[in-house]
């Protein structure tokens, strides 16, 4: 089914889309191909998904056609922990500050580590700035009383979780360990707030693992991967996957993998990342088990989170000039059914529609019967700019002919037989979400285009060439740390890293002339 929508992604799907002349705006929408940056906050709120008047910056008010939403990913990362073995606790939102000291030490002598090229084993903790620390949110009082040791609201929970770790971990027969939690995190991120792209109390996906050896661990990461695509595909989000080059990995891992969705305007967006840390945090921690020999060794960890801007990515990405475009797998709901009443009919659309409904919640489906007393073309309006995938119109001939009338929100209308209406519901909804991928997939790989060729003379590169709006650039890349920063000044960009589908044959670096396979992407990011 997919490949059939990829080869007939004709022009008129793609100004649907919006990756042509944008269509006309509805009652005051903004373009979403003009004014992206107007557009996502506007349909933000009136899609209902957040509220963003509560009188604390950066901490929206969740809706319940929002919060439906974000559920329902999260019912997909649920189902996609349990399936690999991962267990779910909750920690504690409140951490005391000696334990943020013990971090922000770990993560100053790794970083001064990496800067100096040495082994973080040769430095002593040193009274340097690192980690969260300056984005925590305090608490300092309990009543009128005065705390002896100042807490602090989780920005993440390494910290909470490898308190605890020692205590769950004996032996090599308690790895791996592999446990998970959905909480809010707190940062006070100083940068202009964006609902789900940038907030200061975030709905946070965060799973933790400890493993007998770098292998096992490593396993986890390319596990973590397998998952990523996953769910991805269901989101209908093609992604890249990067890894971090090391002034951009976080300097508690040993590497990091970011994963990061294309926006329409060009910009990635990380919406997940995975983090080998090695046994470093072991080590501060003491987090230790007794081997096969007897013998006490450090574990090796891992780390993998996403966030809400997994819901960011849906809106900015399948969107259009009329709303929201919600993938039927995180559809709050996948089907909503008008009732037609007409006057001096004997035919009960309303029960009828009731009925249907029920038919469809039994097959698993969810579904909602807009039986207001509206004109058609207001509710018509109102699911539009949610985002339905499928809207079925109930009326007195429908009933005559045993059809309901299907809109698709992808664009399309058609009549279903009754008789086979789950059927034909699950049918009409793979079909949308092979459009949304198609749709995506095609803006990804019309914005990826190779980088300008730099030359040198006298030791002054120039690149021959100019940077695009709107655009990820590629290249072959086996430079060193001087060449990136070259590129990076040059362009604007920022690196995303080397990609994990490399270039099929070897090309020759773009700035060095080695033959190397490594394909590297740069980008705007948020």
């Amino acid at each position: 089914m997919r490949s059939h929508f990829l080869r007939h992604l004709d022009e008129q799907v793609m100004k649907r889309f919006n990756m042509g002349k944008p269509a006309k705006a509805k009652r005051g929408i903004p373009s979403k191909v003009d004014d992206f940056n107007a557009w996502y906050p506007f349909i933000v709120e009136a899609a209902e998904l957040v509220d963003k008047r509560y009188p604390i910056k950066g901490m929206d008010v969740w809706r319940p056609y929002g919060w439906k939403a974000m559920r329902q990913i999260d019912a997909l990362t649920h189902a996609e922990m349990e399936r690999t073995g991962h267990e779910e606790v909750n920690f504690p939102l409140l951490i005391p500050e000696d334990l943020l000291e013990k971090e922000n030490a770990l993560v100053a002598r790794l970083k001064r580590a990496r800067e100096e090229g040495v082994d973080p084993d040769e430095l002593r903790d040193e009274d340097e700035e690192g980690g969260f620390k300056k984005e925590v949110y305090w608490v300092k009082h309990a009543g009128e009383n005065e705390l002896d040791i100042p807490m602090f609201l989780r920005p993440t929970s390494e910290t909470a979780m490898y308190t605890m770790f020692p205590l769950w971990i004996r032996s090599h027969k308690d790895l791996p360990l592999k446990v998970y939690q959905m909480v809010n995190t707190f940062r006070y991120e100083t940068k202009q707030t964006r609902s789900f792209i940038r907030v200061r109390e975030i709905h946070f996906f965060e799973a933790h693992t400890a493993h007998a050896d770098e292998a096992d661990a490593t396993r986890q990461i390319e596990q973590d991967l397998e998952i990523v695509d996953r769910l991805m595909d269901k989101l209908c989000l093609p992604i890249i996957k990067a890894k971090r080059p090391v002034w951009d990995t976080f300097p508690g891992a040993h590497y990091t993998i970011g994963i990061d969705a294309v926006m329409p305007n060009g910009r990635t967006l990380q919406v997940a990342s995975c983090h080998h840390y090695l046994d470093q945090w072991a080590k501060a921690f003491d987090i230790t088990y007794e081997n096969l020999e007897a013998k006490q060794q450090h574990v090796h960890q891992t780390t993998y989170g996403m966030s809400e801007r997994l819901l960011g990515a849906i809106v900015g990405m399948h969107g259009d000039d009329a709303g929201l475009i919600m993938p039927p797998a995180i559809a709050p709901w996948q089907v909503v059914i008008c009732p037609m009443i007409r006057k001096n009919s004997d035919v009960d659309t309303v029960s009828i529609s009731h009925e249907v409904a029920d038919t469809l919640r039994n097959a698993g489906l969810r579904v909602h019967v807009d039986d207001r007393d509206l004109h058609p073309g207001q509710k018509y309006y109102d699911w539009e700019i949610k985002g339905i995938p499928l809207r079925l119109d109930i009326g007195p001939r429908d009933v005559e002919q045993g059809t309901a009338f299907a809109a698709k929100r992808t664009g399309g209308k058609q009549p279903l037989p009754m008789d086979s209406i789950v059927q034909s519901v699950r049918d009409v909804l793979d079909e949308i979400a092979d459009e949304l991928r198609a749709r995506s997939t095609q803006h990804m790989e019309n914005v990826i285009q190779p980088l300008p060729e730099f030359t040198e003379n006298d030791g002054t590169w120039t690149m021959n060439g100019e940077i695009k709006e709107g655009h990820i650039y590629e290249l072959p890349f086996d430079g060193s740390d001087a060449h990136a920063e070259i590129i990076e000044r040059t362009t604007g960009l920022t690196f995303l890293g080397d990609s994990t589908d490399d270039f099929s044959e070897e090309r020759p670096c773009h700035m060095s002339g080695k033959p190397t396979k490594r394909r590297v992407l740069l980008a705007k990011t948020y």
